[in-house]
């Protein structure tokens, strides 16, 4: 196991529903659902799902609610799967510890394999995409979510931030994780043609996290891995320049707007 993957697994191990209820709070632009919602609509004619980095369960417990009859999930932080496990939707899914690149499922048991805002953080992804592709039956569909960056407040939270993730120091410092290539649609074609799959549809989610000044900035916190790296005295900082740099951002009802991308590609096994 990588040191991000330890780090990944013990993040995750003390905060098990964090990512989920981050992305609860956000609503589709145009929509009003979740990003949990529209994403499943992706692959609305699955029977047997696979999902990679499957966290707590939230999206795996979606698909539960609209009738899939086969659900497996593997995660890196046994404490996540515990959470995913006491969801009623998913009492009969197949939850196991694991990594991506050694899958302990049988070739072609799948129909669909999906993965929300994880293939972006995981090393050797040529072996990731080689697995997904082997438990995939032929014509199966690989449905994956990307992190597309941040609008308004959550981009300016970021330009603030970075000069403070680049100076923790080495010891407390978060390891990077994730390929370059999986954020883009160009470099997934790379990697995914290579290994049997089409060329990925394309397409994005404006997620809406707009509210309160606290609010906002609550939800740019938690969407950083690298502030677990920031002491007491730098986080404190932080939150000061962005409330200076966003005050002229906030609306006479009181509300900041804030908004983040999420990039979806679909592909289908050849």
């Amino acid at each position: 196991m990588t040191s991000a993957e330890e780090f990944l697994r013990s993040y995750h191990d003390a905060r098990p529903d964090a990512a989920s209820e981050l992305a609860g709070r956000g609503r589709v632009t145009g929509d009003g659902r979740t990003v949990y919602e529209v994403f499943a609509d992706r692959v609305t004619a699955a029977k047997a799902v696979l999902d990679l980095g499957c966290g707590d369960g939230a999206l795996l417990a979606e698909l539960g609610s609209r009738g899939v009859p086969k659900l497996a999930g593997v995660d890196l932080s046994p404490g996540q799967l515990a959470s995913a496990g006491r969801r009623p939707e998913l009492a009969e899914a197949d939850l196991r510890p694991g990594r991506a690149q050694e899958l302990p499922f049988e070739d072609g048991e799948f129909d669909t394999v999906v993965s929300f805002m994880a293939l972006m953080l995981m090393t050797d992804v040529e072996q990731v995409v080689a697995e997904a592709a082997r438990v995939l039956a032929p014509g199966g569909t690989l449905a994956i979510g990307i992190g597309g960056g941040g609008r308004e407040a959550m981009e300016i939270f970021l330009k603030v931030a970075r000069p403070l993730f680049a100076v923790v120091p080495e010891e407390r410092r978060v390891p990077a994780a994730g390929d370059p290539r999986t954020r883009t649609r160009e470099g997934l074609d790379e990697l995914l043609t290579s290994a049997g799959f089409e060329p990925v549809e394309w397409d994005r989610m404006v997620v809406d996290f707009g509210g309160t000044p606290d609010e906002v900035w609550q939800t740019c916190h938690d969407s950083y891995y690298q502030m677990a790296g920031l002491d007491d005295t730098h986080r404190k900082g932080l939150r000061t320049a962005f409330t200076v740099a966003t005050r002229n951002l906030v609306t006479p009802e009181g509300r900041l707007p804030a908004s983040a991308c999420i990039e979806v590609a679909v592909t289908r096994l050849r």
